[in-house]
């Protein structure tokens, strides 16, 4: 439970804040470090697991809470744990629908994951760039906080067959990916558990709607058309737009 009263400002990373895959532009970096020192609390709230998130900081705002695997993990303080997890049943039932239709995944654990996918795929760019995990068999990991189908034979078809599983899907067209979290789980309602009520928010994605839409101020970065009429500021996604803005937020 976070019991701060100072302002909370979320962000979303990956085509939020990173355009790359791998860094944070420092005009970035700088406007957020203008936000913390006016006083806001930090969040940065990821599908990637904390795992994944720490390399991408580099070191920057260690006093954030981070929010990774879309709501599944959080690390307040620097301690991670997992808030949600695939039951087995749920798993096992997933784990059916993947194999009829061949697909290729990516299991994150609590820290650790296990990958069947292509070798060459662009998602492993991403996957422990720090090197702090260990890549292991599925049946290795103490609990499946997230599943990422990097290929599959009918993508839309194994979407649609996980949200009949009761499952939270982000199929993310523009990267021939989906997302498989556990039950309801998302950024929002993890922000929730964790006492954070009113807060500003950025992202840019399917998976950010939620978060976006109970905002107080919410900023869209690119023009995904899922966010159409939910963010109340739409930027390019250009690092000096972005930087602009968060430092405008710092202001207010």
């Amino acid at each position: 439970m976070i019991t701060s009263s100072a302002r909370t400002t979320v962000f979303d990373v990956d085509g939020t804040l990173c355009f790359d895959g791998r860094t944070i532009d420092g005009r970035i970096r700088t406007a957020i470090e203008t936000c913390e020192r006016a006083g806001h609390h930090l969040v940065f709230a990821s599908a990637r697991p904390v795992r994944d998130l720490l390399p991408v900081l580099g070191g920057a705002f260690p006093a954030a809470t981070l929010i990774g695997g879309n709501g599944s993990l959080v690390s307040v303080g620097g301690e991670v744990r997992a808030r949600a997890a695939f039951e087995p049943g749920d798993l096992g039932k997933l784990l059916i629908e993947a194999d009829r239709f061949r697909a290729g995944y990516l299991a994150d654990g609590p820290w650790d994951y296990a990958y069947t996918g292509p070798a060459d795929h662009p998602i492993l760019g991403r996957v422990d760039q720090g090197r702090l995990a260990r890549r292991v068999d599925l049946a290795g990991l103490p609990a499946v906080v997230k599943f990422l189908v990097v290929d599959a034979t009918d993508m839309a078809a194994l979407a649609e067959a996980g949200r009949v599983l009761g499952m939270t899907v982000n199929h993310h067209l523009d990267e021939a990916v989906i997302d498989f979290a556990p039950g309801t789980t998302n950024k929002w309602e993890a922000l929730a558990s964790l006492g954070i009520d009113r807060y500003d928010a950025f992202g840019n994605d399917i998976n950010d709607l939620d978060l976006l839409r109970h905002a107080h101020h919410s900023v869209r970065v690119g023009a995904h058309p899922a966010l159409d009429g939910i963010a109340r500021v739409t930027v390019a996604p250009d690092p000096e737009a972005v930087a602009t803005e968060i430092s405008r937020l710092a202001t207010v």
